[in-house]
């Protein structure tokens, strides 16, 4: 018989793929001597269990449920249905990976008619027994029969309008029970049956319920969203109930060890007085700071700070913690590693390095890649700003400033992202997990009520996107789809714009500023630069890109494309000009005009690299995407050329090709055309030499697009020597520099060690690779890639994340045949993919020298490539019994 149930006091927080997050640190902080109501935890392989059973208990677990109950009612001198003592559970649900607010909780498990008298007889508190049975009974409806929560609210709404009451605390004992009454009546209304009133049938359904939502909807959403496997499952936690809403001497709250938002080191977080947890989590409430709990229960706020000290000492790492606090007395009720924003990570990261806590290759480990661009947060413009008036204010809850389009409610915001590709804001009156969808698609997130510990803010820290929770003035009418803000009304559509820093509301758009690499951030990327092996290189063809990418940190360019350098009006007119020339002699002009403009670029590009490598590839697109395509854009480039537009009309229709991106382009345009690739290759070394006259030595590498074959490349390679030899005898000068491929044609990867013979260098370009590798037409994909990845038939679109069995085979194959030619051949990747983590640790296995990406995605794969080599070494220093961090 399988074990599946264990004890608080069996478990410890190693177990968290058996127990989960939550269940293996209740276990933990109770073998700590830490105040934790007792209980047990149900496992993940439960859960497994229970899908593979059709969804229902099985017979075994049911048993031991049994008999776990039975042991803890012994230990607890309490029981179900008792008439004087009776026992109260609640059951929360706890993923291996912290899942915060997806998937479903019930508390007070164990009331009915009769023991809601027997609580109320012992506590002497009748208001608190009906408090806690109304809300037993609205949970459960909602979570194990779907009743909508809104069902409930309504009843306790209108009973206060009615008494003329402004918080639930208002409500009396004789309320009170007329709206459990209510919520029985609702039962029978939704569901023709009763509320059940044996406590093991609540506990049984509550129990299954927990189980069937780590399938719903906002759990499998937010499970896709950040890389969680779905096969993981939860454990179910069954824990004696502590009460914060046993009066003005209980109360529940939330804290974390160091600031979420910031990363500061301090205690922060939020109670609330004479509530259970939800009230604090679903921000019904605005609580209070931890700090006042310091006045009014200095005694408990002293614990508590001693606690929390010693998890976060013992977990190294900040943790977020929930706590209640029944007549005077507190219980911890969790322990895990806090969510917090990507900024907070980062310091929190490098702090406990200074700390001692942890070491340089731990800090690298903790973050993800792909958060480190959300700190690179923009802030709003100062001078924009200072011409704005802030309409509001609330909670700085989540940092960044976002100018969005205004939506209130999952289901439009994400509508209008989808549909018609509007940044949109989410504007609520406060968030629930159901929300999930319309949050992930949001630029920020506006909550009017909640604190920093509210499911808004937690989420949206999570996320890394701006938020304010808590905002004065701030009222969502859902029906009207209009909202008032400090008297101004806005209509769904309209603009606002969020400080998420500082906490404030600006009406209209406001311009940002440009990002910017903090000193954490620059610390984190020095440890991963020392600890990676890949090389980071950016993609940028002008000024502007490359000193972006140096900003943050690239090593050189990995990939400078020289097509971008022609859109330019001046110069696409010239190139236009080139390319309807119908012979040699036509288009010595202008391109002797595109040598002068090519020259100052790559000029520009050498003196800012100072010394770093840039790699230049020559011109690859195909002609046609140069031309005007319409009769009216035909009329007017014709008027520019001085030419007639019938002509122009015919020049442009011979060129037209039926497959073009498989057509004239790349390097065969050098085989019909040489005299634009020596050109290219005049205003290259032209560049270098003229630095070299400045006392600047360049070593140019010079990458030729498109080759399929040896003898096709050494053609060209022949071209570019020979045009490279004769500048250099004309100057009287040399320079070293390397003539290398890009490899993007399967052909080539399976020849590749005899391309190899006659390149200097790889460099693959994955988005041609993965087009021809698949079939797939990378410009229309998207109309059947949503489906394929729905559908399980690709993993993920192999534009943005490597197929390794495919393409990555042809890559790996390319690497091993190179190198067999050419040990030291330099291998890059210079596709977008060079930016993608998981991409980055397939091409750390297979050998690849460098890769090379968007100037904006330098850190995140500086990170990456720091993370995968240190991934590799792992295995390698625990078989020689070095401890890994």
């Amino acid at each position: 018989m399988m074990k599946y149930i264990y004890p608080f006091e069996e478990g410890n927080k190693d177990m968290r793929q058996l127990l989960g997050g939550k269940g293996a640190n209740l276990a933990q902080m109770t073998n700590l001597g830490l105040p934790v109501p007792s209980g047990f935890t149900i496992s993940t392989e439960a859960c497994n269990a229970f899908y593979e059973n059709h969804n229902q208990l099985s017979d075994d677990l049911l048993d031991q449920i049994h008999r776990a109950v039975a042991a803890l009612s012994a230990k607890v001198g309490k029981t179900f249905n008792s008439s004087t003592a009776p026992l109260l559970v609640s059951v929360r649900s706890g993923a291996a990976i912290s899942m915060p607010g997806m998937m479903d909780t019930i508390l007070n498990i164990g009331l009915n008619d009769q023991t809601v008298i027997a609580l109320a007889n012992l506590t002497a508190n009748e208001r608190f027994a009906y408090d806690s049975y109304r809300r037993l009974l609205a949970m459960f409806g909602n979570v194990v029969y779907g009743i909508s929560e809104a069902t409930f609210d309504g009843v306790i709404e209108k009973r206060k309008a009615d008494q003329g009451y402004q918080s639930d605390l208002d409500l009396t004992v004789n309320d009170l029970q007329e709206i459990v009454s209510e919520f029985k009546t609702i039962y029978q209304k939704e569901l023709n049956h009763e509320f059940p009133q044996d406590p093991t049938d609540q506990l049984m359904a509550a129990i299954n319920s927990v189980f069937e939502s780590w399938n719903n909807h906002r759990a499998q959403v937010y499970r896709r969203e950040n890389d969680i496997p779905s096969d993981l499952g939860t454990a179910v936690n069954v824990q004696m109930m502590v009460f914060g809403n046993a009066g003005e001497d209980s109360g529940t709250g939330v804290a974390f060890t160091r600031d979420p938002a910031t990363g500061k080191k301090q205690l922060f977080g939020e109670y609330l007085l004479n509530a259970q947890g939800e009230d604090v989590v679903a921000g019904i409430r605005t609580p209070q700071p931890i700090e006042t709990l310091r006045s009014s229960m200095p005694h408990l706020y002293d614990q508590f700070a001693t606690i929390a000290e010693k998890l976060e000492l013992h977990y190294r790492d900040m943790q977020d913690l929930e706590f209640t606090i029944e007549n005077g007395k507190l219980y911890m009720l969790q322990a895990r590693n806090g969510k917090r924003t990507p900024t907070a990570a980062v310091k929190i990261a490098v702090d406990l390095v200074s700390e001692k806590l942890i070491s340089k290759q731990e800090a690298i480990m903790r973050i993800k890649p792909e958060s480190v661009q959300a700190i690179l947060y923009p802030e709003f413009d100062e001078q924009a700003l200072a011409e704005n008036k802030i309409v509001a204010s609330g909670l700085p809850a989540s940092p960044g400033a976002a100018t969005g389009q205004i939506y209130f409610t999952a289901e439009s915001a994400k509508k209008a992202h989808d549909d018609q590709h509007r940044k949109v804001i989410l504007v609520r009156q406060d968030t629930s997990p159901e929300d999930i969808e319309g949050m992930v698609v949001s630029e920020a997130i506006v909550t009017s009520r909640g604190g920093m510990t509210s499911h808004a803010a937690v989420v949206a820290r999570g996320m890394g996107t701006p938020a304010t929770v808590g905002v004065n003035g701030l009222q969502v009418n859902y029906q009207t789809k209009t909202a008032t803000i400090s008297g101004n009304q806005l209509h769904e559509g309209d603009w606002l714009s969020v400080d998420g820093t500082h906490g404030n509301l600006y009406l209209g758009q406001i311009k940002t500023t440009d990002l910017t690499v903090n000193d954490d951030l620059a610390t984190l990327l020095d440890w991963a630069k020392d600890e990676a092996r890949l090389g980071v290189y950016a993609n940028a063809d002008t000024p502007k890109d490359f000193a972006q990418a140096l900003n943050f940190g690239a090593d050189g360019i990995g990939l400078a494309r020289t097509e971008h350098m022609f859109f330019k009006p001046e110069r696409l007119l010239e190139m236009r000009r080139l390319i309807i020339a119908e012979d040699a002699e036509g288009r010595k002009t202008p391109l002797k005009r595109l040598l002068e403009m090519q020259r100052g670029d790559f000029y520009e590009l050498y003196k800012l690299s100072k010394g770093r490598s840039v790699t230049i590839r020559l011109l690859d697109p195909p002609l046609h995407e140069f031309l005007p395509h319409d009769e009216k854009e035909i009329k007017a480039v014709a008027a520019q050329l001085g030419i007639d537009p019938d002509y122009l009309a015919q020049r442009v229709d011979a060129l037209k090709e039926l497959n073009p991106m498989l057509g004239h382009r790349g390097d065969r345009l050098a085989v019909t055309f040489p005299d634009i690739y020596q050109m290219q290759i005049q205003a290259i070394m032209g560049a270098a030499l003229q630095l070299l006259d400045e006392g600047i030595i360049i070593e140019p590498h010079i990458m030729i697009p498109l080759t399929d074959s040896k003898a096709e490349m050494s053609w060209v390679r022949d071209l570019v020597v020979n045009q490279i030899e004769d500048l250099f005898d004309a100057h009287n000068a040399k320079l070293e520099y390397t003539v290398g491929t890009m490899m993007e044609m399967p052909r080539a990867c399976l020849t590749a060690d005899k391309v190899a013979e006659v390149s200097d260098f790889f460099s693959f370009g994955t988005n041609d690779l993965t087009q021809l590798t698949f079939g797939y037409s990378r410009d229309d994909v998207g109309s059947f890639m949503p489906a394929y990845i729905k559908e399980g038939i690709l993993p993920a679109d192999p534009f943005q994340t490597v197929d390794v069995e495919g393409v990555g085979a042809l890559m790996k194959m390319a690497v091993d045949k190179g190198r067999f030619t050419k040990p030291q051949l330099p291998i890059g990747v210079c596709g977008e993919i060079g930016g993608d983590p998981k991409s980055i640790h397939f091409f750390e296995a297979i050998g690849v020298t460098y890769v090379s990406c968007s100037p904006f995605r330098v850190p995140v794969a500086r990170l990456a490539a720091a993370q995968a080599h240190l991934s590799a070494k792992r295995p390698i220093e625990q078989a020689a019994g070095v401890k890994a961090h």
